[in-house]
């Protein structure tokens, strides 16, 4: 099975930046193994036209875009659950 790439758009980096390091700790090994299994157990396709799918991390929620032909995982938003599909 051929590895993701992984990239962050420039929110969702900015959003982990203003994020305790502690939480960050936490966050940043979720986002890596989606380089491995870009669909982990409890992940969920997210409704409307692109192809969004998010993880949970505690209260916070990664939102990426995938793209199999491509073999990308696009980094969208990491944030509260409670802001989390605002947009």
């Amino acid at each position: 099975m051929a590895e993701y790439s992984v990239t962050l758009s420039r929110s969702a980096r900015k959003e982990l930046q203003k994020l305790p390091s502690q939480l960050v700790e936490r966050i940043f090994p979720k986002i890596e193994s989606l380089a491995v299994q870009p669909r982990p157990a409890g992940c969920k396709k997210l409704q409307g036209g692109q192809n969004l799918w998010r993880i949970r991390v505690g209260d916070y929620r990664v939102v990426y875009a995938l793209d199999a032909l491509r073999e990308l995982v696009d980094i969208v938003a990491v944030r509260h659950r409670s802001e989390a599909y605002r947009d």
